[in-house]
């Protein structure tokens, strides 16, 4: 049966691989065509979003 500190280890090493397989794979962000974190006022349209098609 495998101790507990083990477990825990072996659950860390997973945790790097994926975050290291997820980095290794995806492209760096672009903070200028990143859309804004909060948009309140800012005039930026929503968009793609079911609230976001016009009405009618």
């Amino acid at each position: 049966m495998p101790r507990r500190q083990t477990v825990g280890l072996a659950l860390l090493a997973a945790l790097v691989l994926l975050v290291a397989a997820d980095l290794s794979a995806s492209r760096p962000l672009d903070p200028f065509r990143a859309p804004p974190p909060v948009a309140l006022g800012s005039g930026a349209a929503p968009q793609g979003a079911h609230c976001a098609a016009p009405p009618g």
